[in-house]
């Protein structure tokens, strides 16, 4: 049994809610291309940490609809994305967005499976219909008492930390909202999620609020 328990592989579930609203315009070939660079970090994850198995969950957004990219696929089972996937428009429903996604996983995993979730947005909540930040909250300080990790990504016109407590989400990350930072915060992102594999894989733990650090 012990020895079952040693080969037991352990499963990620990787979730990616990606903002999709008009005001992404400006950053549209760089949030595509990050975002395509992120699977193929996952899909590598999965080839260097064969005790891993990498699942992925993509869903971008915005106030006209909500697209599932990849819904728990195996990593290996995951292409690129077309660049008719994303197309910015719309307004930000940004407590829908989260709501719904991590509910999604929630009823996917087990309390012994890892999550690490990943929220990019260029822009505050402005039109939510279901769920409200008390709801959000509510629901990520129950599943950080189990295996999962949330980050806040956002842009320098926002108050990202300030996001980020509301959320009660410790990992947190501001970039500018320009080609070249936009695509410097996706490498740093990519390189975060490989320190985290790692740190699963040796059956570490990062001390909270150390997730951006380098």
């Amino acid at each position: 049994m012990e020895k079952q328990e040693a080969n037991k592989k352990k499963r990620v579930f990787n979730l990616i809610i990606v903002d999709e609203s008009g005001s992404m315009s400006c950053i549209h070939k760089q949030a595509f291309s990050g975002m395509n660079e992120t699977l193929q970090t996952i899909r590598q994850m999965q080839e260097k940490f064969p005790r891993q198995e990498q699942y992925v969950t993509l869903l971008t957004f915005d106030s006209n609809h909500m697209t599932w990219h990849y819904d728990k696929t195996p990593a290996s089972a995951t292409t690129d994305l077309d660049w008719n996937a994303y197309n910015p428009c719309g307004c930000t429903p940004l407590y829908d967005a989260m709501g719904v996604a991590i509910s999604k996983v929630n009823a996917q995993v087990t309390e012994e499976d890892n999550v690490l979730v990943t929220v990019i947005t260029d822009g505050e909540e402005n039109s939510s219909h279901e769920w409200t930040l008390r709801m959000i909250k509510t629901l990520i300080e129950k599943l950080k008492k189990q295996h999962w990790t949330f980050t806040l990504i956002g842009t320098d016109n926002l108050d990202v930390e300030g996001m980020a407590r509301s959320f009660s989400i410790d990992e947190h990350l501001k970039f500018k909202q320009d080609e070249n930072e936009t695509q410097a915060m996706f490498c740093l992102t990519n390189r975060c999620m490989e320190k985290y594999n790692l740190c699963l894989d040796k059956d570490e733990s990062l001390p909270t609020g150390t997730y951006f650090d380098e």
